[in-house]
Parts: structure tokens; sequence; C-alpha cells
């Protein structure tokens, strides 16, 4: 089969899927993740005592355990292993879901725990004076972290959260492992028909560079634009 024809007939189906489903799965899982990981992080960081430890220690499991299991695990135990968690009673049918729910839901969970670390690491990264100078003029805690800390922490996190999201758009290759037809998918339902993995799986690895490229073009710029102040000033 002519190389050229495999290429022209085969990017349509390919454009579609990571439209349809590559790009949208990556871009609402990294949003609810980062929701996600913004709560986990102040939670970490709170100072407050008592019962709210066990809120903090729960944060700190839920965090551990989405950096140290492998993300397709995590895939298959969401989408194949919770329909066997059944209650009698409660959940008679397990918890079912369909495939593009239960990967934003993994996909969310697992960017959560990661940029839960960045933030809370860009938070504790603002110098102490920024507190107290907040508190010489009158400013509550949460005011603080509102107005002064979060914005700082988010110009210093925002290299980390972008490469991020470019990782997740190519882990998104993994949703094929649970019936997702996105990208990766459709490659390996084209190369069953025209028996060219090689050009096909090349085609696809020259998609995702193309879209993380285009990325970590934005990534730049974001850099510059939200450094534009602390340039001038140094």
């Amino acid at each position: 089969m002519n190389l050229w024809h495999i290429i022209t007939s085969s990017t349509p189906q390919l454009l579609a899927a990571g439209f349809k489903y590559t790009l949208p799965i990556a871009i609402v899982s990294f949003i609810l993740g980062l929701v996600l990981a913004l709560l986990t992080a102040l939670a970490r960081i709170s100072q407050r005592g008592g019962l709210f430890n066990v809120v903090k220690w729960i944060c700190s499991f839920y965090v551990w355990l989405f950096r140290s299991t492998p993300l397709l695990v995590q895939l298959f135990i969401v989408f194949f292993g919770l329909p066997y968690l059944k209650i009698k009673g409660f959940l008679p049918h397990g918890i079912q879901m369909n495939p593009v729910v239960a990967g934003i839901l993994t996909f969310s969970l697992n960017t959560g725990a990661y940029c839960s670390e960045t933030i809370r690491a860009a938070i504790e990264s603002i110098p102490r004076g920024q507190w107290e100078a907040a508190a010489t003029i009158g400013m509550t805690r949460r005011m603080a972290l509102r107005r002064i800390i979060i914005p700082q922490a988010l110009r210093v996190s925002l290299p980390p959260l972008a490469n991020s999201f470019i990782s997740l758009v190519k882990d998104t290759s993994l949703a094929a492992s649970i019936t997702i037809v996105e990208m990766f998918e459709v490659s390996q339902q084209i190369t069953a028909e025209n028996y060219q993995p090689l050009v096909m799986y090349t085609l696809v690895a020259v998609y995702y560079a193309i879209a993380c490229t285009v990325l970590a073009w934005v990534q730049k710029y974001l850099e510059r634009w939200t450094s534009r102040y602390v340039t001038k000033a140094n």
C-alpha cells in the first residue's frame, strides 16, 4: 500500500479522534485535577488542628496512593474493577461507569495528586515575610492567601503545571485500554486493517508531538506574560 495514501486516508480519522476525545478528555481532566489539587494543597498546609488533622491525613494518603501506583493500573481498577465492588442493598451491581467518565475520573485524580504537590511546594516557597507583612496591615490568613500568596505561587508553579498538562495529553493514549476510541485506539484499528504498524504508530506519534509542541509554545508565552512585571522590576 502506498505510504502517502496511508497517511492521507488515516489523518482525518486520527484528527477526528483527537479533537473528539484526546484533547477534551485532557482539558476536562486537567481542570478538574487542578481544582482538586488546589483544595488538597490548601488542606495540607492548613494550620488547623483537631479533627481537621483527619482531613490532612486523607489528603496525604490520596496523594501518596496516586503517585505510588501506575496510571494504567488506576484506569483498570476504576473501569474494570469497581463494577465488582458489590455491596448488598447499597451497590448490588457495583460501580459501573461510561468509559469516558471513568477515564476523566482517573486522569483527574491522578493529575490532582501530582499537581497538589506542585502547588503546595509553590505556596511554601513564598517567603514567610509575605505572610507577616499581610498580617501587619490587618489581613487574615485567608485574605493573605487569596490576595498575595496564591497569585505569586501560581506564577511559580506555572511551568511544572504546564508540563503536567502536556504529559496528560500524552497519557490519554492509555484510555485506549478501557475502550475509549481516542487517537491511539484509532491508529490500532487502522493498523488491523492495513497491517502497517510502523507507519501508523509513527504517524500517531507525530501528531502527539505536534500537539505537545504547540502546548509548549503556549507555555512559554504564559511564562513570559506572568513574569512581565517581575522582569521589569529586575
